[in-house]
């Protein structure tokens, strides 16, 4: 199936480990010109020399948590790959376990490590996008955003950009701009929070894996990422403000 990505340009978040840096070079093996996106300089570009296929990839250091950072990054895809015309959203966090630990400002900081990176790097794009005639964006959130079971402050971070991709879904169709989310469920990745809580604690991350995942396993990057992949391309027109979910069945949602 070709997916029409070829030559596409992309920018992609948070890309320098985990599920944002499978989804960028899932891209770029489809053909796509790819800016990776990290505060990291060395993971990044770690990340960017490792990503191989007929696209291009290249790196920016930024903040994508102010909007100077976003701006910058949108800057580069325009300098560096001539327009843009996919945008993927997946800078994330976590914070406070309990409600008793949770207070304004773990809610501000986890906010500010998702729903306003988000934000404003889907506003940066905006005029970018309009010019090219119309374009994508996927926000990354979490089952956690659908449901009840992450810590308190994660969990309405991420159901506010579950939110905020349908609430501006019909808006931006008229500009030919579609966007939707997606909730990846336990994922499982090097340097990530399951690998280190599984190293820490291994008989309760194997209980958690027997009572909560279906299939016995975590979730991997290549899982997500070729659903995102195909949710950006032209194969899923019709996938308009909707939250996709990827989680081998974890979630209880309907």
């Amino acid at each position: 199936m070709d997916l029409g990505l070829a030559a596409k340009v992309a920018i992609v978040t948070g890309s320098s480990r985990g599920i944002g840096r499978g989804i960028a070079t899932r891209l770029v093996e489809e053909g796509a010109d790819v800016v990776f996106c990290a505060r990291g300089a060395e993971a990044l570009e770690s990340a960017v020399a490792a990503a191989g296929g007929p696209g291009r990839a290249h790196g920016v250091v930024a903040d994508v948590s102010t909007q100077d950072g976003a701006a910058m990054v949108v800057d580069a895809a325009v300098s560096t790959f001539g327009g843009l015309d996919v945008v993927v959203a997946n800078v994330g966090g976590s914070g406070a376990r309990t409600v008793d630990e949770m207070d304004a400002e773990d809610l501000e900081d986890v906010l500010g490590r998702n729903l306003f990176p988000a934000l404003h790097v889907t506003r940066a794009a905006l005029p970018v996008l309009r010019r090219r005639g119309g374009g994508v964006i996927g926000l990354i959130a979490s089952i956690w955003g659908r449901e009840g079971g992450g810590s308190p402050s994660y969990n309405v971070a991420k159901a506010a950009e579950v939110s905020l991709a349908k609430a501006i879904a019909n808006d931006l169709a008229k500009d030919r701009i579609r966007v939707f989310s997606v909730a990846p469920g336990s994922t499982l990745f090097a340097g990530g929070s399951w690998e280190r809580r599984q190293r820490e604690d291994p008989e309760g991350i194997a209980a958690f894996v027997e009572r909560e995942l279906p299939w016995g396993r975590f979730g991997t990057v290549d899982e997500v990422a070729d659903v995102v992949t195909f949710l950006v391309s032209e194969r899923a027109s019709w996938v308009v403000g909707t939250c996709v979910t990827v989680d081998g069945g974890q979630s209880r949602s309907f």
